[in-house]
């Protein structure tokens, strides 16, 4: 046990989980409202998410030794906000099911994992520093509102990656939190203590809500969640087994379904700080940071309605400059990972280009139309050659 705790490893779970929450609870909430649910079924909602975030991560993590960390599904929550408005709550699990059913056998037959073994390093990687691009100029765009927080906060990691690398972010984090409370940042008027509990509901299945539901909810989970997770993953050197973590995450998904647990994936952006040298300066040892996370995940389910409250009482641009400084090193290596070939520069800068620009065409982000803008760009480039010194190729494929 005493192996297991290192204060780096702590930290980037924490970090891990403090950003995902903070960053998108408030759309999860939005979509259990949208299905008419009460505050005690929102709470239901949380509990269930972090039990199949803390299962997931924690089982996955340990039986790999790979820090792989899952997440709800952020635009998945963003699709349901629009599409549960008039569907009871019924149907709504029902579609939540349908979804986790298809995510299963994406996982069993290898159909997830003969897509993900085609797609180039350099693209990948183009694509993690696109998603997270965001994260880096937020600490910037922080100063605007609280200047000498992000001012002294910066100042103080750089002096630490200096002084004390391996121990910057938990000293940085420990730091702020002095900072924060010193100046009166912390509001905490409204904060209470209550235990959730999982509320059953018996589903219900609609033809209608389970292809208008069920599919986009499947589509926006694979192409926008998991995509980039295992993209993530291997950007940073870690190739698991796809196939069997996506098939868990189905399974996981299937049970937790009818207490709230719409989408448990793979996460992306927040999975990039236990991956990172800040969780662990030994790679074969960053999977306890994914553990770690698990255990705060499973901490702020089982006080679902008392977290909203807590990180309400955080002030905004601590969360983001606390991100974004975290994230800085990822960012640095992905990009050199993506520009490092010069015949693929071009494909990996419009990569890099699309994920950052944040679009969303047919409910899909912006992570899925960079890896396929990438592609079609690496493709045409690469036929180029043989269609100039061979016009006829075109000439026979057009007839």
């Amino acid at each position: 046990m005493l192996k297991m705790i290192s204060l780096s490893n702590i930290t980037a779970g924490f970090i891990a989980v403090l950003v995902g929450f903070t960053s998108t609870l408030a759309i999860v909430v939005q979509a259990a409202t949208s299905a008419g649910a009460t505050p005690v079924e929102i709470s239901s909602w949380l509990l269930a998410l972090g039990v199949g975030m803390a299962i997931t991560c924690i089982g996955l993590s340990l039986y790999y030794r790979v820090p792989v960390l899952t997440a709800w599904s952020t635009p998945g929550a963003a699709l349901l906000v629009v599409s549960l408005r008039g569907v009871s709550m019924e149907e709504a699990i029902g579609a939540f099911i349908f979804s986790a059913l298809l995510i299963f056998l994406s996982g069993v037959t290898g159909f997830f994992e003969k897509t993900m073994a085609h797609m180039p390093r350099s693209l990948a990687s183009a694509m993690l520093a696109g998603i997270l691009f965001n994260f880096g100029t937020n600490v910037f765009v922080a100063m605007q509102n609280q200047f000498a927080l992000v001012c002294t906060l910066l100042v103080t990691y750089l002096v630490g990656k200096h002084l004390f690398p391996r121990f910057v972010i938990p000293v940085l984090l420990l730091f702020a939190i002095v900072f924060a409370q010193l100046h009166g940042l912390f509001q905490l008027e409204s904060f209470n203590l209550s235990l959730p509990s999982l509320i059953f509901t018996a589903p219900a299945f609609s033809f209608s809500t389970l292809i208008s539901i069920g599919i986009p909810l499947y589509v926006v989970t694979m192409t926008s969640q998991n995509i980039p997770g295992f993209a993530v993953m291997n950007a940073a050197g870690y190739h698991p087994p796809i196939s069997p973590i996506i098939s868990w995450t189905g399974i996981v998904t299937m049970v937790l379904a009818p207490f709230g647990g719409f989408a448990i994936n793979l996460a992306a952006i927040t999975a990039a700080i236990c991956l990172s040298e800040e969780a662990d300066q030994d790679p074969s040892q960053r999977y306890k940071a994914a553990v770690y996370a698990g255990l705060f995940y499973l901490l702020v389910g089982l006080f679902g309605a008392a977290v909203v409250a807590l990180f309400a009482a955080l002030p905004k641009e601590f969360v983001l400059t606390i991100a974004g400084l975290a994230l800085l090193s990822t960012i640095g290596s992905s990009l050199n990972n993506a520009l490092k070939e010069e015949e693929q520069r071009e494909p990996a800068l419009i990569t890099l280009l699309v994920s950052a620009s944040g679009i969303s065409l047919f409910g899909i982000g912006a992570a899925f139309w960079g890896l396929i803008a990438g592609v079609l760009a690496l493709v045409i480039l690469k036929n180029i050659p043989r269609l100039v010194n061979n016009p006829e190729c075109f000439i026979n494929t057009r007839r």
